[in-house]
């Protein structure tokens, strides 16, 4: 699924000042977003990374999820979530949810997906419903287990507690890209108040050099050393500049997209909804998921949505064949998700929305 970026003016004036600068990579916009981010979420550190892919990677990698250990990762969990584990060198770990109308990891289905060789688990707010990523980390605190927070799909969460999906983790790990709340391309975000878990991905990001470029450039250091096997994990100057800017909407652009959730929903008639209107409350939706009683009318829904300019599928599947923990395969042959941040890039109005779904499930 794609979308486009919708840019305002401030945004686009924003990373024009990056290029009149002539700073285009790991300098001022990205020391000022971090801050930025960490003040706002109430975190000690904001690391931002390239992708919300390579958040997750750099996660798990400080997790310890190597050498063949394991991560316990929700059945319906994205690629990035499901391939991070895979990236580090570790194992995904399928764990199945409640229902297809309530696709939630619980603290008990994640122990029983779990094996001896665990280090973490990776609590996915799907389509930007949050988890009950506390309860998890409670779990995950009593294993002694890294509790890896996927925020890709749901920056502007909030938890039932009230404080900010990404926070209840050891790492909360976001996205940046296209058709997100807050979109610039591409980029992520990691977020920890673990000083040892933060500094780990923060070197890692940047080829495990002791220094930056923009250290040198200050004068706070003369030289670097390399430390580790790290990578090229870091975000430019330009979408460190628009992210700012966005951040500063944060609260209109949730809201706006919580309207086109609504009257998603509102249009649905005649299908199950998943999650309750208690779990929404705290949600930054991503997409809609509409459960059908009958699988075999999944891709026609799916087609017909389409016709109407709707982007919408099926839960995403990054196992690559494996078996499928039961309730999850069956939550996937009889979901279809339709992509708010797709509707949104196009300019959709909620009516217009609504008018569309209504007249594919009316087809």
């Amino acid at each position: 699924m794609t979308a486009r970026v919708a840019l305002s003016e401030a945004d686009v004036q924003a990373a024009l000042g990056t290029l009149a600068g002539g700073w285009l990579t790991m300098g001022p916009r990205i020391q000022a977003l971090e801050a930025g981010v960490a003040e706002r979420f109430g975190v000690a550190h904001a690391i931002a990374v390239s992708s919300g892919t390579t958040a997750l990677h750099l996660a798990c990698v400080a997790a310890g999820v190597q050498d063949g250990a394991g991560a316990v990762v929700s059945a319906l969990a994205g690629p990035s979530a499901v391939n991070g584990p895979r990236y580090a060198g570790g194992r995904p770990l399928p764990a199945d949810v409640t229902d297809a109308a309530d696709p939630v990891l619980t603290a008990e289905a994640a122990a029983a997906a779990a094996d001896a060789g665990t280090k973490a688990v990776i609590a996915s707010h799907l389509a930007g419903v949050p988890a009950d990523a506390e309860a998890l980390r409670a779990a995950a605190d009593e294993r002694g287990w890294v509790l890896i927070e996927d925020v890709t799909d749901a920056l502007g969460a909030t938890l039932a507690s009230g404080r900010p999906a990404g926070t209840a983790g050891h790492l909360g790990c976001f996205s940046l890209a296209p058709g997100r709340i807050v979109g610039v391309g591409e980029g992520g975000l990691v977020l920890s108040d673990d000083d040892a878990l933060a500094a780990r991905v923060r070197s890692l990001r940047s080829h495990a050099m002791t220094s930056v470029t923009w250290d040198r450039h200050r004068g706070h250091a003369e030289s670097y050393d390399i430390v580790d096997i790290g990578f090229n994990f870091r975000m430019d100057e330009p979408r460190a500049a628009i992210a700012g800017t966005k951040l500063e909407r944060l609260d209109e652009l949730v809201a706006g997209r919580r309207a086109l959730a609504d009257a998603a929903r509102d249009a649905a008639t005649g299908v199950r909804l998943a999650w309750s209107d208690a779990q929404l409350a705290g949600a930054a939706p991503q997409a809609v998921a509409l459960v059908l009683d009958d699988p075999a009318g999944r891709d026609g829904l799916i087609a017909r949505l389409g016709e109407r300019g709707l982007q919408a599928g099926p839960w995403p599947d990054a196992w690559q064949g494996a078996s499928q923990p039961p309730v999850a395969a069956d939550a996937r042959a009889r979901s279809v998700l339709v992509d708010l941040g797709a509707a949104e890039g196009e300019g959709l109005a909620p009516a217009a929305l609504a008018a569309a779904i209504a007249a594919a499930l009316g087809a």
